[in-house]
């Protein structure tokens, strides 16, 4: 069971801290667990299948099936960049990004990019904020000087 302690760790992206944390138990008691000196206890197990209710009790006690009872929805993160450019991975687009120039030049060489208002004019907005998501989920914010 200490394998797949890890591997829900890994795939939640928590740290044995903020599971213990999160389950309401000591930092020690899932570091024993995790250097395999100690088994984890009906109460542990219980607090882990309550507070993420997602995962399969199945695979956490047996190893069998998948590791949540159901698929999650796809999250912003899930979607290859590739298919993030087009507008094409998000169901219900508004379309809000069509009328945005995009700057040939890097963000770092330009300032100011321009959309256009619903009156046409040009002027009217301009890029003050970028953030961006990388592959690891983490994200930083650009802001053009």
């Amino acid at each position: 069971m200490k394998e797949r302690i890890l591997a829900f760790l890994q795939s939640e992206n928590k740290s044995a801290a903020q599971f213990a944390e999160e389950i309401g138990v000591q930092p020690s008691g899932i570091s024993h667990i995790l250097s395999g000196r100690n088994t984890p206890s009906l109460d542990f197990v219980v607090k882990m299948l309550h507070r993420y209710s997602s995962l399969s009790a199945e695979w956490l006690l047996f190893g069998r099936g998948a590791m949540y009872k159901y698929a999650s929805q796809p999250t912003l993160f899930d979607v290859a960049p590739s298919e993030t450019v087009s507008g094409e991975a998000f169901a219900g687009d508004t379309g809000l990004a069509s009328g945005l120039q995009y700057p040939s030049e890097s963000p770092e060489t330009s300032s100011e990019v321009k959309n256009p208002g619903s009156d046409g004019n040009e002027n009217d907005k301009i890029l003050t904020k970028v953030l961006l998501f990388y592959s690891d989920k983490s994200c930083s914010e650009y802001t053009p000087s």
